[in-house]
Parts: C-alpha cells; sequence; structure tokens
C-alpha cells in the first residue's frame, strides 16, 4: 500500500506519530529556510508546523500534492491562511491542547513575580539570609486580574483567578461571553479601563494586524505602579523598548514573558538584564500533557489525508 509522505518541521510526542506510523512516511526537515523547505515538500501530501518555521505560498506552490497543513498548537499565523484557502489546502490545529497549561504557568510566574520567589532563592545560595526582611511580597488573593484576549486560554486563566484566589476577574475582548460571566461573575471592560484597574494583567490576544504593538508606552502608563503584566501571547503584541523603559523606571512592579518580538530571544536582551522581568523560552505550552495533547493534531492530518473533513479546521479551503 502507497504510503502518505507527511513533513515535520520539528519532533512531537511519540502518540502522535503513532497514529500515522502505519498509513504515512513521515521526513523531518533539517532547518527551517524557505529555499530548503521548498524542495523537500516538492512529493508532501502533509505538513506539521509547531511555533518555528513557516508555510508560505511559495512552499504551497512548490508542494502539488499537498493537501493539510496541522498546527502542533493553536496560533497559525505562521501559515498562509490565504494561499492554503485558494488553493484547496486544509489547515487544522488543536485548540484546545494547551488551555491548562498555558494558565497555569500564567500563575506560576505571577507568583515568582508577587512574591519575588526569584530574588528570595538567589539570596538564599549567597548566604544573605537577612532577605527575608528585604524582600516583602504581595498575595495574589482577592486582587484583581484583567484578561486582554477572552478565548480558550484566557478563559482558563479566568477561572483558576477566580476559583483558587477568589480574584475580581476583568475582561478586554471584542466578544461578549455571558456563560463564563456568570460562572466566575467576570466583567468586561474596555482596555484602558482593564489596564488602568488590574493588579495583575495577563496577555492571551491573537496576533493579528490590530494587536500589533496594542500594548505601548501610553498603555503601560496607565498601569497601576504596584501592578503586574505577563505575555504568554506573542511578543509583537507589546512594544519590548516602551516595557524595557516603564520596568527600568520602577513604573510598574514587574513583568513576564514567555515570548519575544524575535525569537530566541538573545542571552543579552535587555529585558533579562532587569530583577523586575521574569522571562521563559516560549514554553508555556510544554508540559507531558499538553504536548501529548497537540501531537494530536495528527488524527485531523489522517481524516484530511484518508478524505474526511477535519475535526479542527481553521479554514474553509476552497474546492
Amino acid at each position: 500500500m502507497k504510503k502518505y509522505k507527511v513533513l515535520l518541521y520539528e519532533d512531537i510526542h511519540e502518540e502522535g506519530k503513532a497514529i500515522l506510523k502505519d498509513k504515512t512516511d513521515l521526513f523531518f526537515t533539517k532547518n527551517l529556510e524557505e529555499s530548503y523547505l521548498i524542495q523537500q515538500a516538492k512529493e508532501i501530501d502533509g505538513i506539521i508546523v509547531r511555533a518555528n518555521g513557516k508555510v508560505t505560498r511559495k512552499m504551497m506552490e512548490a508542494a502539488p500534492k499537498l493537501k493539510v497543513i496541522g498546527r502542533h498548537g493553536v496560533g497559525v499565523e505562521n501559515i498562509d491562511l490565504e494561499a492554503a484557502t485558494e488553493r484547496g489546502i486544509w489547515v487544522v490545529n488543536t485548540p484546545d491542547a494547551n488551555d491548562i497549561s498555558v494558565a497555569e504557568h500564567f500563575f506560576g510566574v505571577a507568583l515568582m513575580l508577587s512574591k519575588m520567589l526569584k530574588k528570595g532563592d538567589l539570596a538564599l545560595r549567597e548566604g544573605r539570609w537577612e532577605a527575608r526582611y528585604q524582600y516583602i511580597g504581595k498575595e495574589l488573593h482577592g486582587k484583581t486580574l484583567g484578561i486582554l484576549g477572552f478565548g480558550r486560554i484566557g478563559k482558563a486563566v479566568g477561572r483558576i483567578g477566580h476559583n483558587g484566589f477568589n480574584m475580581r476577574v476583568l475582561y478586554y475582548d471584542t466578544v461578549k461571553y455571558e456563560g463564563i460571566e456568570k460562572e466566575i461573575k467576570a466583567e468586561q471592560v474596555g482596555l484602558e479601563e482593564t489596564l488602568s484597574q488590574s493588579d495583575f494583567i495577563s496577555i492571551n490576544l491573537p496576533m493579528v494586524p490590530a494587536t500589533k504593538g496594542l500594548i505601548g508606552e501610553k498603555n503601560f502608563n496607565l498601569m497601576k505602579p504596584t501592578a503586574y503584566i505577563i505575555n504568554l501571547a506573542r511578543g509583537p503584541i507589546w512594544d519590548e523598548k516602551a516595557l524595557y523603559k516603564i520596568l527600568k523606571e520602577g513604573r510598574i512592579a514587574g513583568a513576564a514573558s514567555d515570548v519575544f518580538e524575535v525569537e530566541p530571544a538573545a542571552k543579552d536582551h535587555p529585558l533579562l538584564q532587569l530583577e523586575n522581568f521574569i522571562g521563559t523560552p516560549h514554553s508555556a505550552a510544554h508540559t507531558e500533557e499538553a504536548l501529548k495533547r497537540m501531537s494530536l493534531v495528527t488524527v485531523d492530518i489522517l481524516r484530511v489525508l484518508e478524505g474526511k473533513e477535519p475535526v479542527y479546521p481553521v479554514n474553509q479551503p476552497k474546492r
């Protein structure tokens, strides 16, 4: 039996690959340069892409057999959706796979910032026991949680904040979500009100033209001087230079980010030189459980290759 050919930009969990084992041959890229990928895609039936690398129009034009592109994760800004739709190529993703992992990551770094855990650990390693009198943290309990983007991850953040820390939940979104408003007493407000009233702010917006650079110096200045802001969405949504200035001058209490304007972020990135900033290497969704769930994009890959409609389509390709 002839097997389908599937190109993977990066490796995925064994559980996902097992689904394709009997009916496909898997190929792995050696680099993510467009010219190289074009050469690799000529005989390919399906592609699986993670956060790194792009699936461009030129690639699709060079891949006449390509039927489906799977995003191991949620965001599809690294896939040319317009070109895929025009060429009759399905784009699929795993919309529910990493909600909890990313939401837990938010509270992990929120606690690190508010409880000064990084500073305390360093002080202890340096023998500065007296730091217990210097690093006085703040509780999350009862504080106001502002969520920019109230999709699946935003809602997960809101539920944990409300149920776990008795937080008041504000959210900024173009859509009103009445069900969860009742569930966790969330309030839909404008961007300025979310920023100015919140003690902890979670950025969970999609990366689209309207959100690029949305949070700049003007909006940072709306925040309380005691507030923290955490970006687990995409680096270009905020202005890193403006954030550095705000943090350096102590105009807000702190910030954290799992994403950067340029990835991988350099080890001498200005933000990483600040004590009131915590960075992680785009790893918020990298738990064993979430990686397994994201790898199951292969279910839809195989469905499309076998002539069935996918369960989680991102587009509706032209026929």
